[in-house]
């Protein structure tokens, strides 16, 4: 049996059912790239213009030390490079920051439980945190996007 000539409802071999989820998920996973791009032209330029909203940009994984660094408007110096993640820190008007990636969300995970430890907040997206002063982390969100997380210390309060 051809499986190009298969009638409606026949069953497909998973292997082709997994092929063809690949495929989708690979366009899937293109469609946030597309969707930000604009040609730029003059109606675009004027509709920007015109618009008083600014919509943050999420940062899409896997996620870049110097990428994030550079949406944030800063130079910086890379401090840790290791299997688990890359650390970089930067130095700006607003606040000094850290960037922490990981090459998996696991341990994203692990590194947060583990700096529950020591309390804190941090801007936390795919892959990536970012750790600071409340007030350094709010203009930080409006660039790339992310959620805001507090971390409770071992004695349970909260740091400032």
């Amino acid at each position: 049996m051809a499986w190009s000539r298969r009638r409606p409802g026949a069953h497909v071999p998973s292997s082709t059912r997994l092929a063809h989820r690949a495929a989708v998920a690979g366009s899937l996973a293109l469609l946030p790239l597309a969707v930000g791009c604009d040609a730029g032209g003059e109606e675009g330029a004027a509709e920007r213009k015109g618009s008083r909203k600014t919509a943050a940009v999420e940062v899409v994984a896997p996620a870049d030390v110097e990428v994030i660094a550079n949406l944030t408007g800063c130079k910086v110096t890379i401090r840790i490079e290791a299997t688990e993640l890359r650390e970089g820190a930067c130095h700006t008007e607003t606040g000094d920051y850290l960037i922490t990636t990981f090459p998996e969300e696991r341990y994203k995970v692990t590194w947060l439980d583990s700096a529950a430890i020591y309390g804190g907040t941090y801007l936390v997206g795919p892959r990536w945190a970012i750790s600071a002063e409340p007030a350094v982390l709010q203009p930080l969100r409006a660039k790339v996007g992310g959620t805001v997380r507090r971390l409770r210390d071992s004695n349970g309060t909260t740091a400032p």
